[in-house]
C-alpha cells in the first residue's frame, strides 16, 4: 500500500513501535528521518510539540502512538486487538504500564546510561543507572505477573506486545537490564520469541557509533 510515511528517530522506541505494527500488517511506508533532539528542523517535524512519531496516510496525519497503532490494526490482516474483553483489557493494561511506568526508568534511565552513553564514549551515569535499575523492578514484576497469567504477552501478537518489544529490546541492550530482565522467566520467555519476528529484526537500528573515533 502506498501513501504511507512516517516521520520520526530512528532509535525512538515510540518510532520503532510504530515500524513494527507496519510490518506485522505488511505495509510499505517511507521513514522520513526527524530527530526532535538535535535542535534543528529539518527536515520539518510536523508535529506542533516536535515530538514523534507522526503517520502520514494520503493527507491524513495522525500523531501520538497509541493512536497511531490503533490505526495501523485497522488494515487487513491477523487481529491486533483482540476481541475478548478481558484480553483487550489485559492489552491496553499493558500499554499504560508502557507509557506511565517503563519508559522513564527503562529507556532514558538504564538504557541511556547502561547502553546509548557507553557507545557514544560518555561517561556512564552511574546514579541514573542505579536509579532506573530500582525503578524497573516493580514494572518488570507486573508484566512478569501478566505474561504469567496467559492473557496478554502470550501469543497472538497485540498491539501489547508491538509497544513493549522496543523497551525491553531498549532496556536488555544495557548489560545489567540484560541481568534484571533474566530473572523474569516468563517476560524473558516473551521477550525471545519477540526477538525473532522479522518486525522486529527489521527495524532494530542498533546503536549509535562512538562518537570519539576517528
Amino acid at each position: 500500500m502506498s501513501g504511507l510515511t512516517l516521520h520520526g528517530f530512528r532509535y525512538s522506541v515510540y518510532v520503532r513501535a510504530a515500524r513494527i505494527a507496519l510490518h506485522e500488517r505488511g505495509l510499505d511506508y517511507a521513514l522520513i528521518e526527524v530527530n526532535p533532539f538535535s535542535g534543528a528542523n529539518d527536515p520539518p517535524n510536523p508535529h506542533p510539540m516536535n515530538r514523534i512519531p507522526v503517520l502520514n496516510h494520503d493527507g491524513f496525519r495522525l500523531f501520538e502512538t497509541l493512536a497511531i497503532l490503533d490505526y495501523i490494526a485497522s488494515f487487513p490482516g491477523p487481529a491486533l486487538i483482540p476481541d475478548d474483553p478481558k484480553r483487550r483489557a489485559r492489552m491496553w493494561q499493558v500499554q499504560g504500564i508502557v507509557n506511565s511506568y517503563a519508559y522513564w526508568p527503562l529507556v532514558r534511565q538504564v538504557y541511556v546510561a547502561g547502553a546509548w552513553d557507553r557507545a557514544v564514549g560518555r561517561t556512564v551515569d552511574q546514579a541514573e543507572l542505579d536509579a532506573g535499575l530500582t525503578a524497573a523492578g516493580p514494572v518488570l514484576a507486573m508484566l512478569e505477573d501478566i505474561a504469567t497469567e496467559g492473557l496478554a504477552l502470550s501469543g497472538p501478537v497485540t498491539l501489547a506486545d508491538i509497544q513493549l518489544a522496543p523497551m525491553i529490546a531498549a532496556f536488555a541492550t544495557a548489560p545489567e537490564g540484560a541481568g534484571m530482565l533474566a530473572r523474569h522467566p516468563v517476560l524473558s520467555r516473551w521477550w525471545q520469541a519477540m526477538a525473532e519476528r522479522p518486525s522486529v529484526t527489521t527495524t532494530d537500528a542498533g546503536l549509535p557509533v562512538d562518537s570519539t573515533e576517528g
